[in-house]
Order: structure tokens, then C-alpha cells, then sequence
């Protein structure tokens, strides 16, 4: 069974794409500046705005919730009604440890503005109340000063630096690893 969770906060909503998103979705991509560091090709601009391949990212997202293989949420402003960027969770693992990946990525012309912050801390809540996780992970290159300072913010634990951990930009990278707990969180 596919389940679906959202939240609000004081100036977004967090919650899955559906079929009514598909001229949000597309006017987000048209809107976004050129990318501005090389993290910023995380939003690079789809090969194709049709509906029809939104609808197919719809479906594969769908199919991703219901197996927890990468649950995907929207960010979307309250006040505007722009989609400005997703976070979401990736590589649950349901054995011992109740765990999964934290990503997120704004689109570039909402910088500056904290919503990485309000947006990720309310998904950290999701994860934790309503996926039931025990622990969130989160892995950032060492040079990706916003995305560190954002763990930061968000309380999270430095637990030391992965070595080739992940192949990013067509080379293996070091990540520095942070962690919550849902303790931590109490």
C-alpha cells in the first residue's frame, strides 16, 4: 500500500507531486536560473516538459513510495503556490537500524531565503513520525559549505568522512556523514 504524508509549516507545504502539479511542475523548470555551482545539476531542467513524461514521473514516484526505494516530496510556497525544490528520502533499510537517506535540492531562484531549512526540517519530522524511522543519515561533499552549515542548523551529528562513497558528477567522492536520531529530536 502506498502511503503518502504531508506537512505544512509557516511558508510551505511538503507533500508528494500529484496530477494537478503538471504547470507548477513545468514553470519551475522554465523559471529556474542557469546553474550556479556544480551541486546545482541536481534541478537540471528535464529533457522533456511534456505532461506525458511528468506523468511518467509521477508513476515511477509512486512506484518508489510504495517500496520505499526513494520517497520523494515537493516543496512547494504557501503564499506564491510555486514548486521550489523536493526533499526526500532515499535507501530505507527496515531491519535493525529503521533508516534512510536525507536529499534535497532548491530550485536556484529560491536561494538565500531558508526555506532549505524549514523544508528539510519538516521532512525530518515526517520521517521520523510518519515512515517511522529510527535514524536519518545525511552525506555532503566536504566543499558544500550551505549544505553542511544546513546540517548544522538542523542539529545534526558529524560522524566522520566516508572515503569513495558515492560516484557524483562521473567520479567517486568523499561525504561527510551526519546523523539524527529520533532521539536526538526529543
Amino acid at each position: 500500500m502506498e502511503k503518502t504524508y504531508s506537512i505544512k509549516t509557516k511558508r510551505l507545504i511538503i507533500r508528494p507531486l500529484n496530477e494537478t502539479d503538471y504547470e507548477m511542475w513545468k514553470d519551475a523548470y522554465i523559471s529556474m536560473l542557469p546553474p550556479q555551482n556544480k551541486w546545482d545539476q541536481a534541478n537540471s531542467k528535464p529533457t522533456s516538459l511534456k505532461k506525458s513524461d511528468f506523468k511518467k514521473i509521477l508513476t515511477a514516484n509512486k512506484k518508489n513510495r510504495k517500496n520505499e526505494s526513494n520517497v520523494d516530496y515537493a516543496i512547494i510556497d504557501r503564499k506564491s503556490k510555486k514548486y521550489i525544490g523536493r526533499v526526500g528520502f532515499m535507501s530505507f533499510i527496515r531491519s535493525i537500524t529503521q533508516s534512510a537517506f536525507l536529499g534535497y535540492s532548491l530550485f536556484n531562484n529560491h536561494w538565500g531565503k531558508g526555506y532549505a531549512e524549514e523544508a528539510v526540517g519538516a521532512a525530518i519530522e515526517i520521517a521520523f513520525t510518519k515512515h517511522k524511522l529510527h535514524r536519518v543519515q545525511a552525506g555532503i561533499e566536504a566543499d558544500n559549505k550551505r549544505s553542511l552549515r544546513l546540517a548544522k542548523k538542523l542539529k545534526m551529528r558529524r560522524e566522520g568522512v566516508a572515503k569513495n562513497v558515492v560516484k557524483l558528477r562521473g567520479e567517486w567522492r568523499d561525504l561527510v556523514q551526519f546523523a539524527l536520531t529520533c532521539e536526538d529530536r526529543r
